[in-house]
């Protein structure tokens, strides 16, 4: 590898490490194929609040709360926390984290904000900034549908490229023990727009842009798909996992018997009618922390590229027929420090 030419890449210095993490889920997520990979599942929808934006953030809190306990961590050992949501001014995770009293950086890379939180908790630990850090995304399907599209009770009929917010939280500890797995290096993504202006097509819009990112990690690094298990996305969903094995076959390499999506990995298309499958930042947040990096961690995987997707848009700027801007992150995890 030759830093020299990486603008968007970094290789860590000293890895950081990976000591937890959580996924909780609610009873659609419980009900799908990877409902067993969940630490906690909530048949309410309402999280025993009385709104669904509360709701939400009791969702982030468990992740949080979870993730804590399995390492062995209190509070007050977690330098800094990542977090933020689909919600304005990412309200979920606001109320939901502050009760922790943990020095707070929020951040919104809408569904990309898992890959970005994680890249920016293991960078803090790699340059000595911070000795633990954390990361926590959530996603609700009811706050996500009154949000960015119509209130629940309307009954609007979905298109067949329309996907399934995800209600989901992830949460992750980073530290600097010697302990997989290992965070090895990062990419920062850059804003991708190739037009797409239909809110109900978000894989269409947002595969370009982990095609963007993808491209520039093994551009950057000489790397190739073949070092790895898998190149993870979330979350293009159907549509979207086929557009960006496309944009690959284009450039002469074929991904599709590495690529693996979150948003076609958390639901069964053919039993539970999420259409091109599932979104939201806890669809890829709940699936790296819930089945990903166990795996890692127990050494049954040993590489993968996880590049979160996001698509940067607005219900203000949709409704005026905007085209949506979109972006990925994305972090290379492995069973080896290197």
């Amino acid at each position: 590898m030759n830093e020299q030419k990486m603008r968007s890449t970094v290789i860590m210095q000293s890895p950081p490490a990976v000591a937890s993490s959580a996924a909780i889920g609610g009873k659609k997520e419980a009900e799908g194929p990877m409902g067993q990979y969940f630490d906690k599942i909530n048949d309410d929808p309402y999280f025993s609040e009385d709104t669904f934006e509360k709701g939400e953030s009791q969702l982030q809190k468990q992740a949080v709360e979870h993730a804590l306990r399995k390492g062995s961590f209190s509070p007050e050992d977690i330098d800094i926390l990542f977090g933020g949501d689909l919600l304005n001014q990412c309200t979920g995770t606001t109320y939901g984290i502050k009760s922790y009293e943990i020095p707070f950086l929020g951040i919104y890379g809408a569904c990309s904000t898992m890959s970005e939180g994680l890249l920016l908790a293991s960078l803090f630990v790699d340059r000595n900034i911070c000795k633990r850090t954390m990361a926590v995304t959530s996603s609700h399907f009811c706050t996500a549908e009154r949000q960015y599209r119509m209130p629940l009770n309307y009954g609007g009929q979905r298109t067949p490229t329309a996907q399934w917010t995800a209600t989901a939280s992830g949460a992750l500890v980073v530290t600097a023990e010697d302990k997989p797995p290992y965070i090895r290096g990062c990419t920062v993504g850059k804003i991708v727009d190739m037009g797409v202006t239909d809110a109900n097509n978000m894989g269409a819009a947002m595969a370009p842009a982990a095609f963007s990112t993808i491209s520039t990690f093994f551009e950057e690094t000489g790397m190739h798909p073949e070092d790895f298990d898998h190149i993870v996305t979330g979350d293009l969903g159907a549509v979207g996992s086929s557009i960006l094995c496309s944009l690959f076959e284009r450039e002469g390499t074929d991904i599709s018997d590495r690529h693996l999506d979150c948003g076609k990995m958390i639901y069964d298309p053919d039993t539970q009618d999420v259409h091109a499958g599932g979104s939201g930042c806890g669809c890829a947040g709940s699936m790296l922390c819930g089945y990903f990096l166990p795996l890692l961690r127990s050494g049954e995987l040993h590489n993968i590229l996880f590049a979160a997707t996001g698509a940067l848009l607005s219900p203000t700027v949709s409704q005026q027929g905007d085209t949506i801007p979109s972006i990925s992150h994305l972090v290379w995890i492995s069973h080896e420090r290197g």
